[in-house]
């Protein structure tokens, strides 16, 4: 479906699929779970999921003949920290707007982490006191506009790189690669677990898997606590997204699986119960996962088993989409595991 696309290479290739064979047991063995490490999948400041989202945006933005990225995040961004990665790898400059979205305090917050990696790699950040949203940020509309009246030349990325025309494309061709890997592996998936919350990743995947059947076989997990919105804008990215690769078929609004059941008390701010699950991966499998983004998708993953949402016999597919990063900031929770 992407043959027609541009790509420009910043992942190592297809990213492994591993078992999580000591997690399974511990869940009782019925289900068993498997998590494809988009967090292993760059050299690029850890990498993560929107590394593989801008694979293709990076050719129209050298097209384009930009020299500043900019994009927008909260203060522990992954996004803004792999935009700013990739800018480097570019040779380009990267102005940041970094919001405060999260109501969380930790004496460290703003100095650890994926704001920390985006100043040592030299981009340009400005710190905004506005609260969580997903929509395009009048702080990121004038930042492009400074970057104009500078003289420099910018190339705009909105948060997650979602709203982007191009930003579903890399969770077409992840969908595509677990073709690929399920072929060489004997089996399918009967289910893959996304996190979700800007929603490219998520749109992307449901378009590639409705290729042969499966969009409603993506669960995604909200982590935006606002899911209404979030829902609204996955099906406009993954309607845009369907007609932009020709899938040749409508996506229907029962394509899209969005559970609202993990996302408290806030976005970004981590549950009892998604510290359990962080603790949880980490001590059976050695994986760590995020309190934003990871920690809840696992955590969602975790109840699903334990309430016996997959039937027994299923193969289960945790797409961990990276973030790890983020927890320094949150050093004082886990001071003691």
């Amino acid at each position: 479906m992407l043959d027609k696309f541009e790509r420009y290479p910043l992942t190592f290739g297809p990213t492994p699929i591993e078992k999580l064979s000591r997690l399974s047991e511990h869940l009782g063995g019925a289900v068993e779970l498997y998590a494809k490490r988009e967090d292993c999948n760059s050299g690029l400041a850890f990498g993560g999921n929107k590394v593989r989202k801008l694979e293709y945006i990076v050719p129209d933005a050298i097209a384009s003949n930009a020299d500043t990225l900019v994009t927008i995040g909260g203060v522990q961004s992954n996004h803004t920290r792999q935009v700013a990665a990739v800018a480097a790898k570019l040779g380009m400059k990267c102005r940041l707007v970094q919001e405060s979205w999260v109501p969380f305090e930790d004496a460290v917050y703003d100095r650890v982490g994926n704001i920390l990696m985006s100043r040592v790699m030299g981009a340009e950040i400005e710190l905004v006191d506005e609260g969580f949203d997903i929509g395009i940020r009048e702080s990121w509309e004038r930042a492009i506009e400074d970057v104009k009246a500078r003289g420099g030349k910018p190339y705009a990325i909105p948060a997650g790189a979602s709203v982007h025309r191009l930003g579903g494309l890399g969770y077409v061709g992840f969908a595509e690669e677990v073709r690929a890997q399920e072929e060489a592996l004997g089996f399918r998936f009967d289910y893959v677990i996304v996190c979700t919350v800007t929603g490219s990743t998520h749109a992307g995947m449901l378009v590639g898997f409705a290729k042969d059947g499966r969009a409603a076989r993506v669960v995604g997990i909200d982590a935006s606590g606002t899911p209404a919105q979030t829902r609204a804008q996955v099906m406009e990215i993954a309607r845009n997204t369907a007609e932009l690769v020709a899938l040749g078929r409508e996506i229907a609004d029962d394509d899209l699986v969005l559970l609202e059941d993990y996302a408290y008390p806030a976005y970004g701010v981590p549950s009892a119960e998604t510290n359990d699950a962080i603790r949880l991966a980490a001590r059976t499998e050695g994986m760590m996962t995020d309190p934003v983004y990871e920690g809840k998708s696992m955590q969602g993953m975790i109840d699903l088993v334990r309430k016996g949402y997959f039937p027994s016999g299923s193969r289960v597919l945790y797409a961990h989409l990276g973030g790890v990063p983020a927890i320094n900031g949150y050093s004082y929770v886990y001071r003691n595991g």
